[in-house]
């Protein structure tokens, strides 16, 4: 492709992404479409000639875009956000156009002390620990990883990477942590049984006298406690375990703590939000992700350590062909996590935190968690719905209650749900608390406005409103 062609049809996507982030408000939030369905529409052999960009760009508007969903909808209120933003995208668009791969200092330094630079940036906007440092990782399910990795070692002496596992490490966590947890510690070698799921209290966080107790018992059986796992902001619920006491406990027997802070971690810009976090000098590692509520494109995790020098020793190994005479000068992030190769993820955080700035942020997380009381108002404030869960941020867990039993109650919200979502007009997604069936709604992107809000209450009590009192045929 020529630079006169590369310009042209690059002029025309740029008109598209700029027109998609206007009107993503427009359209569909999920797709009306089959299993199978798109995967039809598509040839089962590439090309044997290559095509025209104009060709290709018309069958993606035509068969790929439909099949999509928009994350970026003003009314997505599923999950946890996956926000991006202009000059997030922006950025992409000048790393994808660079094509670096930043494994390692020499490999492109500018990219290496940028990522230094807006990690320094991170940890004081969010008041984090000064001794802490950070690195960016692709997701905080790869972080967590890494801190479950960094642990076996710290507690194996290091032993584990030379010869395996000797004795059984136990790993625990809330009955309400992240999947993320399992998996990290089925890939690190820990073992489905020796992971500890702790009871929780009403409101959904950490008992600690509990974990305590289960330390003590494993303690007893010989057996080897090796890392906590706290959680600030919890997936189905964004319960807040008590860092400060679990802290304690990890410091009285020597266990590493991890804190996991996806979703919430961006709350800590604002001070009125810091209480969430106390205790967080306790931590050996935490995780946030910027590509969640801090504006910047999927993907982005900012990971911090207490002790980089147990991280570095956890991954490092030194291949003749990636040394270099400026070894000992810098960092070579490829040592601080599981890949290699490594993207450049600190552009764009870089151009988001410059874009907005702090009070930009500040402003935006505090009109989602505004916008989420005012659901929740509305929630309390009808006799047909119940709140599930407290809200400290914005993310609303409630339900549909006739006053039927649980098994009802919950297939009815079941129904609801799907009503909802249904029209297409907003989504949301469900979780279980303690058994009950639950809806969750998030507000928190960037598109979102009160409007929005008000909008997907008054189509919930509309649906639910059809459930209660269905129509005689």
């Amino acid at each position: 492709m020529d630079k006169e062609t590369f310009r042209k049809h690059g002029y025309e996507f740029i008109d598209w992404v700029a027109d998609y982030l206007e009107n993503v408000g427009e359209y569909r939030i999920c797709p009306d479409v089959r299993p199978g369905e798109i995967k039809q529409k598509l040839p089962k052999e590439a090309p044997g000639k290559g095509e025209s960009l104009d060709i290709i760009f018309n069958d993606f508007k035509r068969k790929i875009f439909p099949g999509m969903t928009h994350w970026q909808h003003p009314s997505w209120f599923a999950y946890f956000p996956a926000n991006n933003s202009p000059p997030s995208v922006l950025a992409e668009l000048l790393t994808a156009g660079m094509g670096a791969q930043c494994m390692i200092w020499e490999t492109s330094p500018a990219a290496a002390e940028l990522e230094e630079v807006v990690m320094e940036w991170l940890k004081s906007m969010l008041a984090l620990p000064k001794g802490m440092t950070g690195v960016i990782q692709d997701t905080a399910s790869t972080s967590s990883l890494v801190a479950l990795l960094t642990a076996r070692e710290k507690a194996t002496g290091f032993e584990s990477n030379v010869k395996g596992f000797k004795e059984p490490l136990v790993i625990y966590c809330s009955e309400e942590s992240h999947s993320s947890v399992e998996k990290g510690a089925k890939i690190a070698g820990f073992g489905k049984e020796n992971i500890r799921h702790i009871p929780t209290d009403k409101d959904y966080a950490v008992l600690p006298g509990e974990l305590e107790k289960s330390i003590f018992e494993d303690m007893n059986k010989g057996l080897k406690p090796c890392c906590v796992v706290a959680t600030v902001g919890t997936t189905s619920s964004s319960a807040i375990d008590p860092l400060d006491k679990i802290g304690e406990i990890c410091k009285r027997y020597n266990i590493w703590l991890h804190v996991d802070a996806a979703y919430a971690g961006t709350a800590s810009v604002l001070p009125e939000k810091r209480w969430m976090f106390k205790g967080i000098e306790y931590a050996d590692s935490f995780v946030f992700n910027p590509h969640k509520w801090m504006l910047t494109n999927f993907d982005c995790s900012a990971y911090f350590v207490k002790e980089p020098d147990l991280l570095v020793r956890t991954f490092e190994i030194h291949p003749e062909y990636l040394k270099t005479g400026v070894d000992s000068q810098v960092k070579n992030y490829r040592d601080w996590g599981i890949a290699l190769g490594r993207r450049f993820r600190a552009l764009k955080l870089w151009f988001v935190l410059r874009y907005y700035g702090i009070e930009g942020i500040q402003e935006m997380v505090r009109k989602h968690i505004e916008l989420a009381q005012s659901f929740k108002d509305k929630v309390e404030g009808s006799p047909s719905f119940e709140l599930m869960a407290p809200v400290p941020l914005s993310l609303v867990c409630f339900r549909l209650n006739d006053g039927s039993s649980e098994g009802e109650l919950n297939r009815m919200n079941r129904r609801l749900l799907e009503a909802v979502n249904q029209t297409g007009k907003l989504h949301m997604t469900h979780t279980t608390l303690k058994g009950k069936y639950v809806i969750r709604l998030c507000v928190a992107s960037r598109t979102t406005e009160k409007q929005d809000v008000e909008r997907a209450w008054e189509l919930i009590d509309e649906k639910a409103r059809e459930i209660l009192t269905p129509s005689s045929t």
